[in-house]
């Protein structure tokens, strides 16, 4: 029996030819329905399938356009297309997106809705309406704008080196050499291109803070946290319990981490780790070349879910599918990498800039994760549900892959360089969770201090470098390290949306952990929560997975114990 849910449209309101790309086709069904009469509970619930299916098809429209764009930033068409969807369509849908919101939750018969089904569904909506104010949509359409200039900006920059062109993604692969000379020679190229254009970006980033901050002034908030945190629908945890993350990280983490880095001096036998050291491996064999394409990248990723669950590579399969996939770096491509659905046609799309690299193992299987979460949340006729499961439960689905692939790694690797690529992975934990403390506690740091200069946020950021650091040794690299926040989009992109992958990597740890003991059943329980989509409080999201709701001091020292115990038990 397949694991892949059939589904059908939520309703015929949509015509099948529609095109979503267009507010002249879009306006007269999102009018038809805030013109609709409702009489009775059941003319609510047909009103809401109605829209999701109309939402789906201007997602969808939204999502083409943005991922031409990020596969293309080159090409003047593909941008011009997004720019103009972002500029004339964009506005549009959040004014009549907000009088439906605002029919729906003011409805009279809205108290007489299944509690069960729809709560989340309408605390969120009711959110969204009382963030609305009509004079910040053009705040978010200039916003928006500004967050494509920082992606062109990034697309662009690509650096001589070994004799052609190369993309920064290319050039990540120079830092395994173990020609210390060559990988110096690569950093200090890319920090050098990064650095030409941190004037730009500051000014981009400026920009964005000044509208930020006026879009919360404007909804009465006092600076954009508070903002933030309810437009991104944070209703479990608060600015507290992010400042605890972060202590617990500095307390049980950073001491891993400084403690691998100097392990790592000692290694290779230098007085301190340089920028450049951290990737090579520290008994001078070669890079990990786990795959030689995109295409070898896919077909062994294929086998490896295949194995660990026969369901998950019937999952994966599913990418077989023309348009899902965009895996190779390339000139005039975005950096990152991401997972889209097509909210229509309820097909993913992974996009990501593999070059040959462990880390493009981890990336490929991170974004799969998502990518089964959307196929496996299909069935689910209302699009928030289907689309917008809390993004802190989206990276538990992607980031458990990461650590469950584990055991299958030999699908890439002889057993030795299996071993040594689990190393890899969990020491590179022990990397990102003080990276993302920095950069959610950097973010807080910005939007209260309403008003701050340049000079004060690169010095914040040098203080936050010096609590979380690893002791890296950035002698002579002054302005490298003050502005090496830049090359983080989502401070750019997506603001405050990073703390997420740090909750999220702690659930994943917990799962990883029930399942080398109960591999069957934690994989079962995953797949059971994923299927929920955003139908349940997040809390009841990670109950569903087996995991416990809980980023405290004391359940991080927990789990960090786990991975030390893991690390023990590698060889290095």
């Amino acid at each position: 029996m397949s694991i892949i849910p059939s589904f059908k449209p939520a309703s015929d309101f949509v015509p099948a030819n529609l095109n979503a790309a267009s507010w002249e086709s879009l306006k007269p069904l999102y009018q038809e329905l805030i013109d609709r009469e409702l009489h009775c509970k059941k003319c609510l619930e047909r009103l809401i399938l109605d829209r999701s299916e109309l939402d789906a098809a201007a997602a969808e429209a939204y999502t083409d356009l943005y991922t031409n764009m990020t596969c293309h930033t080159d090409d003047p068409a593909a941008s011009g297309a997004y720019a103009k969807y972002v500029q004339e369509v964009q506005p549009e849908l959040i004014k009549i997106s907000f009088e439906l919101d605002k029919k729906i939750v003011q409805a009279p018969m809205v108290g007489e809705l299944d509690a069960q089904r729809y709560d989340v569904m309408l605390r969120d909506l009711r959110a969204g309406v009382e963030l609305y104010r009509p004079e910040n949509v053009d705040l978010q359409t200039q916003s928006s704008q500004l967050e494509q200039e920082y992606q062109a900006v990034i697309g662009a920059m690509t650096v001589e080196f070994d004799g052609k062109t190369q993309t920064l993604p290319m050039m990540a692969r120079f830092q395994e050499s173990t020609d210390r000379a060559v990988r110096e020679a690569a950093w200090k190229a890319v920090a050098r291109r990064r650095l030409a254009d941190k004037d730009k970006l500051e000014d981009i980033f400026d920009q964005l803070i000044a509208l930020r901050q006026q879009m919360a002034r404007n909804a009465g908030f006092d600076n954009y946290i508070g903002f933030a945190f309810k437009s991104r629908r944070r209703f479990d945890y608060t600015v507290a319990d992010c400042n605890a993350f972060a202590s617990g990280v500095e307390q049980a983490v950073v001491p891993a981490a400084r403690r691998l880095v100097s392990e790592r001096a000692a290694a290779l036998k230098l007085p301190a780790v340089r920028p450049w050291d951290a990737a090579v491996d520290v008994k001078g064999r070669p890079p990990l070349k786990p795959f030689t394409s995109g295409q070898d990248l896919f077909d062994r990723s294929q086998r490896l879910f295949s194995r660990m669950d026969p369901d998950l590579g019937e999952l994966f399969g599913v990418l077989k599918q023309g348009g899902c996939i965009d895996l190779e770096s390339r000139p005039g491509k975005a950096p990152g990498g991401y997972q889209a659905t097509r909210d229509r046609a309820r097909i993913p799309f992974i996009f990501m800039n593999a070059a040959g690299l462990q880390r493009d193992v981890e990336t490929m299987v991170h974004e799969a994760g998502h990518a089964f979460h959307a196929i496996l949340a299909r069935a689910e006729p209302i699009l928030a549900y289907r689309s917008s499961p809390p993004i802190e439960f989206c990276e538990v689905a992607s980031m458990s892959m990461e650590l469950t692939s584990h055991p299958f790694l030999g699908e890439f690797y002889s057993e030795a360089d299996a071993a040594r690529a689990r190393r890899v992975h969990l020491e590179g934990i022990a990397g990102i969770l003080p990276w993302i403390a920095t950069i959610d506690q950097f973010q807080h740091w910005i939007y209260s201090n309403v008003g701050h200069t340049r000079q004060q946020r690169r010095a914040a950021w040098l203080s936050l470098m010096s609590r979380f650091g690893a002791g890296t040794d950035w002698t002579g690299l002054d302005d490298e390290l003050g502005y090496m926040w830049h090359r983080q989009p989502h401070l750019f992109t997506s603001p405050f949306y990073y703390i997420e992958y740090g909750i999220a990597q702690l659930g994943a740890l917990q799962l990883y952990g029930n399942y080398k003991l109960r591999p069957a059943d934690a994989l079962s329980k995953y797949k059971s929560a994923l299927a929920l989509g955003g139908s349940k409080p997040l809390p009841d999201l990670f109950s569903a997975a087996g995991l416990n709701f809980d980023f405290s001091p004391a359940r991080i020292r927990e789990t960090w114990d786990a991975v030390e115990r893991d690390l023990a038990a590698l060889p290095g």
